[in-house]
């Protein structure tokens, strides 16, 4: 028995900031937890060599299936620890992209394992219905037989209100996001036991600046399988908006507007009230990458 490398061709893509390694799904990757990190490193992976950043957020394995009107896509989202995470909604916008460019379409059906979500290409980048976001106990999860919702109650010193988006979510308003020490604040909160398939935690400041009069925040987020600050978080976009909403800091959770490190995006409201995330979406290149599997 011996160690069979190939090469495997990916895409890297950026939604607000947000990178991922595409690869197309029917090329062979037999370990795709070692594959992510290995390549998602930001110290020795993948732009090591470029004058790009380092590593990448995750990777987006994708199957493409364009017998279908609207195209589909399989979504599979291997993060840099090697885990699988339900949903990414920066990650559905640029696997948008990736299968809008080879099919010519301007709709695509994603199929994750949060459901399917439609996405669209728009003025302004790719819009995603992300679902309608859910405050219960048993969707996060929340441990024990809790059955009330966790609304601004203190989890390891921070004041959070969570909410599955897709993937669970604590969220945090703060009056200065800039003074906020993410990598001492958020990792107590990520593994608190309350949360026994952890969670991402998103800092928001409320802001004074308006864009057709729609409210906007401020956003930082601190997310589980990565294990650190990203340069964006979509699911903590919508959160943010659902979480302001439900604690009265903004009268509807849309249209609202997010300012993250990555970029801009908005979250606005769909004619069956799920929520809709829009932002822009940028191909950054192309290569190929080792694969290692065992030869029998």
């Amino acid at each position: 028995m011996s160690t069979l490398t190939t090469a495997v061709a990916f895409e890297k893509y950026h939604g607000t900031g947000n990178e991922f390694l595409i690869v197309d799904a029917t090329d062979p990757v037999p370990d795709r937890s070692a594959f992510a990190t290995t390549h998602c490193d930001r110290s020795t992976g993948v732009g090591s060599d470029t004058d790009g950043q380092t590593g990448a957020d995750g990777v987006l394995f994708l199957q493409l299936e364009d017998r279908f009107s609207p195209p589909r896509i399989i979504m599979t989202l291997v993060q840099p620890d090697g885990s699988v995470a339900p949903i990414c909604g920066n990650g559905a916008r640029c696997a948008a992209v990736w299968a809008m460019d080879r099919t010519d379409a301007d709709s695509v059906m994603i199929d994750t394992q949060a459901g399917t979500r439609r996405a669209t290409r728009v003025d302004d980048g790719i819009a995603v219905e992300m679902g309608e976001p859910t405050f219960a106990p048993d969707r996060l999860p929340l441990a024990g037989n809790r059955t009330e919702p966790l609304i601004e109650e203190s989890v390891e010193g921070l004041t959070v209100t969570t909410v599955n988006t897709g993937v669970p979510q604590a969220v945090a308003f703060v009056d200065d996001i800039e003074s906020v020490d993410i990598e001492s604040a958020a990792p107590a909160v990520r593994h608190a036991d309350v949360f026994p398939a952890g969670t991402n935690v998103t800092f928001a400041e409320r802001t004074d600046s308006r864009r057709e009069g729609v409210p906007r925040f401020r956003q930082r987020s601190y997310e589980r399988g990565i294990e650190g600050e990203t340069q964006a978080c979509a699911t903590g976009s919508v959160a943010i908006a659902a979480a302001a909403s439900r604690i009265g800091l903004i009268e509807s959770a849309a249209p609202v507007d997010i300012s993250l490190p990555g970029g801009e995006l908005r979250i606005s409201a769909t004619d069956r009230g799920e929520l809709l995330l829009t932002g822009a979406v940028t191909h950054e290149f192309d290569g190929d990458l080792a694969a290692e599997g065992v030869d029998d």
